[in-house]
């Protein structure tokens, strides 16, 4: 154990911490924007309920989610200042615009629903929920504009031995960050979609709130057909820019160790790097891989052996969380059809097995989401800008000992955070809706 060793964990430990409560919070507040729209223009009661019971688990989990944000930034600092002198210009940018736009206009705006509920019109309400929606994403599109820069550098020159900003447009227009925004984005609803739809199943399971938790469930159905289709192809579209601007991580993805042409697509297989070679490799589909990697069955894939190794990525760290991730992908994909064919034959309420799958799938999309930022940064590596900077070369001159006690003060400190907030949204969602007298008779036109 080093201390650059000791530092990557320690931000990976923060990061994917913070990052349980981040795609919940970009996946359930465009839910709740949509229910609050269609109280607006219905004046259904039901949807009024819907939208405060939703919004109350959002709220909590947007509160804890902003506290563990704070405390990772403070990391560019203590842990890796010579990265911070490096990339300041650059880096500081997007996350100043974040702070002072996105971050303001999603804390304005969930004030305003919050606390304005009985003072503002149905339509405030849904447009501040719209707006905090949009700060959400915005939030997201600049942090992931500076990740981008690290995986791609565009828009900069080097002047003394720093990177500059030369072009904010260029640094902007990325598309390595366009493609991990999206990517992002929809893996976040998937997220979104099945939390709700696995509260939902848990009622119904129960019988409880039927006409409410069935229509909650069918909101979120349709975000996660929508999801669960846009992600892979925009993960498709993902792979292929990856392949030309880090052929590295590309290739560790799947790994490929010979460069060549109409390479084929392995669906059983298991690397071994010491030996770069694959140990098993079974069930092959001819010309798919390069099909995948260039969008041409005869396009030439990169391998491991053309790569120099000191700037290889961890081969199987890469390639098993490459394939874990599509692997959850397709089945979210299969669970969110089936439920629309259940819904469609109106066999929802009596698919208990349906019903108890999608509540036991709930984290699933974390860990799906979590493992595709695992392909993202560790098969960057050893790069922490990628061809300017290794990650060596970004460390604080700081003690082992220092590094161990923010550590455990770290991983102590959120882990409490983590058992208040699923506590308190399990408290919550079992609780159920706080529903009018007037609310479920309403709410019962909408089991059709």
């Amino acid at each position: 154990m080093d201390v650059i060793l000791l530092s990557r964990i320690q931000f990976a430990v923060t990061a994917m911490y913070h990052f349980l409560f981040v795609p919940l919070t970009i996946g359930l507040v465009i839910l709740v924007a949509i229910m609050e729209t269609r109280y607006a223009a219905t004046k259904n009661v039901m949807y009024r309920s819907m939208a405060d019971f939703w919004g109350k688990l959002f709220t909590i989990n947007f509160a804890l989610g902003v506290v563990t944000g704070i405390t990772m930034e403070f990391q560019f600092g203590t842990n890796w200042s010579e990265y911070s002198k490096y990339m300041g210009d650059i880096f500081g940018s997007p996350l100043a615009i974040e702070a002072l736009f996105a971050f303001f206009l999603e804390s304005t705006f969930i004030g305003l629903w919050i606390f304005g509920r009985d003072r503002i019109s149905p339509k405030m309400r849904a447009f501040s929920m719209w707006m905090v929606a949009i700060g959400t994403n915005i939030s997201a599109l600049w942090i992931i504009t500076a990740n981008g820069f690290m995986q791609n550098p565009v828009g900069y020159v080097l002047n003394n031995g720093r990177i500059e900003l030369a072009s904010f447009s260029e640094l902007v227009l990325n598309p390595y960050s366009w493609y991990m925004f999206f990517h992002t984005i929809f893996a976040s609803y998937i997220v979104g979609s099945f939390f709700v739809m696995a509260v939902s199943a848990y009622h119904l399971l129960r019988k409880q709130h039927i006409p409410f938790f069935k229509t909650s469930f069918r909101m979120a159905l349709v975000m996660a057909m929508v999801a669960t289709i846009a992600v892979p192809l925009i993960g498709h579209a993902h792979g292929v820019n990856t392949a030309k601007v880090q052929p590295a991580k590309a290739a560790a993805m799947e790994a490929v160790w010979e460069t060549g042409t109409n390479h084929p697509f392995h669906l059983i297989q298991i690397p071994d790097p010491e030996n770069e070679r694959n140990a098993v490799e079974a069930l092959s589909i001819p010309y798919l891989g390069s099909l995948l990697y260039t969008n041409n069955p005869f396009g030439e894939v990169v391998g491991l052996k053309d790569i120099p190794e000191d700037e290889r990525p961890n081969v199987s760290l890469v390639f098993w969380s490459f394939r874990g991730m599509v692997g959850l992908g397709l089945l979210f994909m299969i669970i969110a059809w089936y439920g629309f064919y259940l819904s469609k034959k109106d066999r929802l309420l009596i698919s208990t097995r349906y019903l108890k799958l999608v509540l036991y799938s709930v984290l699933l999309p974390y860990v799906a989401i979590n493992l595709g930022w695992v392909v993202a940064e560790a098969g960057r590596q050893p790069w922490i800008v990628y061809g300017l900077m290794k990650t060596t070369e970004a460390i604080s001159p700081i003690g082992i000992s220092q590094i161990l006690f923010s550590i455990s003060g770290l991983v102590i400190f959120y882990t409490m955070l983590i058992i208040a907030d699923v506590y308190l949204l399990q408290k919550y969602a079992k609780k159920g809706p706080d529903l009018g007298q007037s609310a479920e008779p309403q709410g019962k036109e909408m089991i059709a």
